[in-house]
């Protein structure tokens, strides 16, 4: 007999699906966190945006979840009446050389189930949004935007209600495989130890150093962790834009675009800022002269003065600078060997939109 059935690890957004998953499965969870409250890093400190799923291989894990997992996070939010808006996106070429970037995000949209896009010319986009420059565009309209905390609230409440709980400020200090499970020193103001049957690693950028403190786990299966910072600026005065309007991507994301808030505020970013670790979130203003250039290429009327540094976050990356983007990794017992054990590895974006469809895979996986 174990002290806990099932332990999902990290309170970020894809933890909180997962622990409700498993708790309306009618598991017994608990969610440790080890920060003060639900969805501190990664979770709150993105651009809160519903992907339509267009960017990713065919075929890929990123690919699957994300366009399973809009359609599931658009009906939740539905029935639940949470803030999001489905306002649709223009990704933007401002020259010609940019189209064939624009048709592999096409090819790759329909080859992966998204069948909504289409193209715009010039006169189509500029009636659409007078402000935005661009020889060519797509429209996405199944792109929205999301109140990320309300929806994490909602999930953390479904958890509870299903017999769940949450133990804030509950860092793991150490674990270890036993014959039949785990066993976990839990941190903080009253730490201890308890026997688990099974775990979820969703710790997010903790995820790989905390998989390699287990004891026995095969270190083949514990990737590096790369951070990728990406800094965002707010914008100042009226709003000029009805639709989200990004770039043609670039290598580590996806190029310095446009997105509005559920309060209609208008943010830029994230760039692409590679740094050491993850304790760095403050946006250095003399960025936002990249920023300027930038944006000025789709929106040449950017006042000068109008952008203010305001928030960062970091992308749990599994690859560097110079390195292909890898696929999300659902790692369970048939991949690294350890039963009881599913690793969430490189849940960057689009990992709020693919949440409930993650949960509905590692749920899945530890009923088998």
């Amino acid at each position: 007999m174990h002290d806990i059935d099932c332990l999902v690890i990290g309170a970020g957004v894809v933890g909180l699906a997962v622990a409700r998953a498993l708790a309306l499965a009618g598991r017994e969870v608990v969610i440790a966190e080890a920060a003060d409250g639900i969805g501190t890093q990664t979770s709150a400190r993105n651009s809160e945006v519903i992907h339509a799923g267009i960017y990713y291989p065919p075929g890929s894990l990123k690919a699957r979840v994300c366009v399973d997992g809009r359609k599931r996070l658009y009906a939740y939010l539905r029935e639940r009446g949470l803030p999001h808006k489905a306002c649709g996106k223009l990704i933007v070429a401002t020259s010609a050389t940019q189209k064939p970037a624009l048709e592999t995000i096409m090819a790759r949209a329909q080859a992966s189930g998204v069948d909504s896009l289409r193209w715009l010319d010039a006169a189509e986009a500029k009636a659409m949004e007078p402000e935005v420059r661009c020889e060519i565009a797509l429209l996405s309209p199944e792109t929205g935007v999301v109140d990320s905390h309300a929806f994490m609230l909602s999930l953390l409440g479904e958890c509870e209600a299903a017999g769940g709980s949450l133990a804030l400020n509950t860092p793991i200090a150490g674990w270890r495989r036993e014959a039949d499970g785990f066993s976990v020193d839990f941190g903080g103001e009253e730490p201890a130890t308890y026997t688990v049957k099974t775990i979820v690693n969703s710790a997010g950028h903790g995820a790989p150093k905390l998989l390699g403190q287990l004891e026995g786990f095969p270190a083949e299966h514990v990737p590096v962790q790369h951070y990728a910072k990406g800094n965002y600026f707010a914008l100042l005065g009226k709003q000029p834009f009805s639709h989200l309007v990004y770039p043609v991507p670039e290598a580590a994301g996806l190029g310095i675009h446009a997105t509005i808030d559920m309060g209609g505020r208008v943010k830029f970013g994230p760039d692409v800022e590679w740094v050491d670790d993850d304790q760095d979130l403050i946006v250095d203003p003399q960025r936002a002269e990249k920023f300027y250039a930038a944006i000025r290429t789709y929106w040449p009327a950017l006042p000068d003065a109008a952008l203010v540094a305001d928030y960062a976050g970091i992308r749990p990356k599994l690859h560097g600078p110079t390195e292909p983007m890898p696929d999300f990794r659902i790692d369970g017992p048939d991949v690294h060997g350890v039963a009881g054990l599913v690793n969430l590895l490189g849940i960057e974006s689009p990992g709020l939109t693919s949440s409930l469809a993650i949960a509905e895979i590692v749920a899945e996986r530890l009923a088998a």
